[in-house]
């Protein structure tokens, strides 16, 4: 696996940030962490765009984690991400599958992390005519 992954959260998201960062390790999944460092109250548009960036240098995927995942979809995609938000798998499927999804956006109350991640990571963009006619619509 060449995948490079990069991980960020806010103060709200930094437990389930940390306990993703075991998963990706274990699964052999290169990521590298953009924050925060700790529950110390922080700003999630900063984090948003710093994996946005990072994704512009050459990531493949994001993961985001915030108090509702909202926030810091509504960021990423203002940085230039293409960030989802996902409550469950069918939501991961269809966003990489339909919508060419790069940054996953989760809360830090998700359940079923595990499964969510892991499906985001292994989904691939269905290159449909109609699929990729729609994406680029994003940069009009």
């Amino acid at each position: 696996m060449c995948m490079r992954i990069a991980i960020a959260s806010d103060h709200r998201g930094y437990k389930l940030k940390e306990s993703i960062k075991i998963l990706l390790k274990f699964w052999g999944y290169k990521f590298e962490d953009f924050g925060a460092a700790n529950e110390e109250s922080s700003d999630y548009p900063d984090f948003a765009k710093a994996v946005a960036n990072a994704l512009k240098n050459g990531y493949d995927f994001g993961i985001l984690i915030c108090g509702t995942g909202i926030g810091m979809s509504m960021a990423a995609n203002r940085f230039g991400g293409r960030a989802a938000t996902c409550r469950t798998v069918e939501d991961v499927k269809m966003s990489r599958e339909h919508n060419n999804a790069n940054i996953l956006c989760l809360a830090e109350h998700t359940k079923n992390y595990e499964e969510l991640v892991k499906t985001f990571l292994e989904t691939p963009f269905s290159e449909e005519e109609r699929h990729e006619r729609r994406i680029k619509k994003f940069d009009l």
